[in-house]
Protein backbone atom coordinates (compact mmCIF):
# COMPACT_ATOMS: atom_id res chain seq x y z
CA UNK A 1 0.00 0.00 0.00
CA UNK A 2 2.92 2.68 0.60
CA UNK A 3 6.49 2.71 -0.90
CA UNK A 4 9.59 3.62 0.14
CA UNK A 5 10.71 7.07 0.87
CA UNK A 6 12.24 9.04 -1.86
CA UNK A 7 15.66 10.69 -1.14
CA UNK A 8 16.55 13.52 -3.91
CA UNK A 9 19.35 15.83 -3.66
CA UNK A 10 17.72 18.12 -0.90
CA UNK A 11 16.00 15.81 1.10
CA UNK A 12 13.79 12.87 2.10
CA UNK A 13 10.02 13.04 0.71
CA UNK A 14 7.87 10.76 2.88
CA UNK A 15 5.96 8.02 1.71
CA UNK A 16 2.08 8.53 1.90
CA UNK A 17 0.01 6.47 4.31
CA UNK A 18 -3.76 5.57 3.78
CA UNK A 19 -4.85 4.63 7.52
CA UNK A 20 -6.56 7.49 8.69
CA UNK A 21 -8.59 8.47 5.68
CA UNK A 22 -9.68 4.47 5.36
CA UNK A 23 -10.61 4.85 8.93
CA UNK A 24 -12.80 7.92 8.75
CA UNK A 25 -14.57 5.96 5.59
CA UNK A 26 -15.37 2.96 7.54
CA UNK A 27 -16.38 4.87 10.50
CA UNK A 28 -18.66 6.63 8.48
CA UNK A 29 -20.37 3.69 6.62
CA UNK A 30 -20.86 2.18 10.07
CA UNK A 31 -23.77 5.11 10.63
CA UNK A 32 -25.56 3.01 7.76
CA UNK A 33 -26.62 0.74 10.85
CA UNK A 34 -27.99 4.14 12.75
CA UNK A 35 -31.68 5.96 12.35
CA UNK A 36 -30.09 9.27 11.64
CA UNK A 37 -28.74 7.71 8.09
CA UNK A 38 -27.74 8.71 5.44
CA UNK A 39 -26.19 11.97 6.98
CA UNK A 40 -23.78 10.94 9.08
CA UNK A 41 -22.53 8.65 6.35
CA UNK A 42 -22.32 10.74 4.45
CA UNK A 43 -20.38 14.08 5.98
CA UNK A 44 -17.71 11.45 7.78
CA UNK A 45 -17.18 9.61 4.54
CA UNK A 46 -16.57 12.72 2.71
CA UNK A 47 -14.06 14.07 5.10
CA UNK A 48 -12.53 10.61 5.11
CA UNK A 49 -12.67 11.03 1.15
CA UNK A 50 -11.13 14.42 1.64
CA UNK A 51 -8.41 12.60 3.29
CA UNK A 52 -7.93 10.25 0.95
CA UNK A 53 -7.11 12.61 -1.69
CA UNK A 54 -4.95 14.61 0.11
CA UNK A 55 -2.84 11.21 1.24
CA UNK A 56 -2.19 11.22 -2.62
CA UNK A 57 -1.75 14.61 -3.77
CA UNK A 58 -0.18 16.43 -0.40
CA UNK A 59 3.93 15.24 0.32
CA UNK A 60 6.38 15.86 3.22
CA UNK A 61 9.40 16.81 2.75
CA UNK A 62 12.22 16.98 5.04
CA UNK A 63 15.62 18.90 4.38
CA UNK A 64 18.17 19.75 6.21
CA UNK A 65 16.73 23.49 7.40
CA UNK A 66 13.10 22.85 6.95
CA UNK A 67 9.89 20.71 6.54
CA UNK A 68 7.90 21.29 3.45
CA UNK A 69 4.42 20.42 2.88
CA UNK A 70 4.15 20.00 -1.11
CA UNK A 71 1.24 19.50 -3.14
CA UNK A 72 1.29 18.02 -6.41
CA UNK A 73 5.00 18.98 -6.59
CA UNK A 74 4.53 22.56 -5.90
CA UNK A 75 5.49 24.17 -2.51
CA UNK A 76 2.93 24.90 -0.27
CA UNK A 77 4.33 25.79 2.80
CA UNK A 78 7.91 25.87 4.90
CA UNK A 79 8.54 25.50 8.53
CA UNK A 80 12.11 26.51 9.38
CA UNK A 81 13.58 24.29 12.00
CA UNK A 82 14.85 26.86 13.67
CA UNK A 83 11.66 28.44 14.65
CA UNK A 84 10.37 25.02 16.73
CA UNK A 85 9.54 25.26 20.00
CA UNK A 86 8.51 21.61 20.57
CA UNK A 87 6.99 18.43 18.83
CA UNK A 88 5.13 14.92 19.62
CA UNK A 89 3.38 12.48 18.01
CA UNK A 90 -0.11 11.84 19.22
CA UNK A 91 -1.66 8.60 19.05
CA UNK A 92 0.83 7.04 16.91
CA UNK A 93 -0.74 3.52 17.06
CA UNK A 94 -4.03 4.65 15.91
CA UNK A 95 -4.67 7.39 12.78
CA UNK A 96 -3.04 10.21 14.94
CA UNK A 97 -1.49 13.93 14.46
CA UNK A 98 1.58 15.55 14.40
CA UNK A 99 1.50 18.57 16.94
CA UNK A 100 4.42 20.90 16.59
CA UNK A 101 4.44 24.32 17.84
CA UNK A 102 6.91 27.18 16.39
CA UNK A 103 7.65 30.43 17.44
CA UNK A 104 4.44 32.06 16.10
CA UNK A 105 1.95 29.59 16.15
CA UNK A 106 1.09 25.51 16.78
CA UNK A 107 -0.07 23.37 14.35
CA UNK A 108 -2.07 20.07 14.28
CA UNK A 109 -1.45 18.27 11.18
CA UNK A 110 -3.31 14.65 10.15
CA UNK A 111 -0.58 12.06 10.07
CA UNK A 112 -1.18 10.95 6.42
CA UNK A 113 1.92 9.08 6.12
CA UNK A 114 4.59 6.64 7.28
CA UNK A 115 4.30 7.16 11.23
CA UNK A 116 7.75 5.07 11.81
CA UNK A 117 9.55 7.22 9.21
CA UNK A 118 7.54 10.74 9.98
CA UNK A 119 9.25 10.20 13.97
CA UNK A 120 12.57 9.19 12.35
CA UNK A 121 13.14 12.07 10.13
CA UNK A 122 11.69 14.54 13.12
CA UNK A 123 14.29 12.53 15.44
CA UNK A 124 16.52 13.15 13.25
CA UNK A 125 16.51 16.71 12.39
CA UNK A 126 14.69 18.55 15.64
CA UNK A 127 15.36 15.42 18.23
CA UNK A 128 15.69 17.76 21.24
CA UNK A 129 12.75 19.83 21.02
CA UNK A 130 10.43 16.81 21.26
CA UNK A 131 7.65 16.78 23.84
CA UNK A 132 8.28 13.77 26.16
CA UNK A 133 5.37 11.29 27.27
CA UNK A 134 4.58 11.87 30.77
CA UNK A 135 4.83 8.71 32.77
CA UNK A 136 3.05 8.54 35.90
CA UNK A 137 4.97 7.87 39.30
Amino acid sequence: MTSENLVDNDGVILSPSYRLPIFIILAGLLFLITPFNPWPTIVISSFGFFLLLQSFTLKLKFTKDDLIVMQLGNELRRFPFKNWIAWRIILPKLPGFLYFREEASPHLLPILFEVNSLEEQLRLRVKDLEIQKEVDS
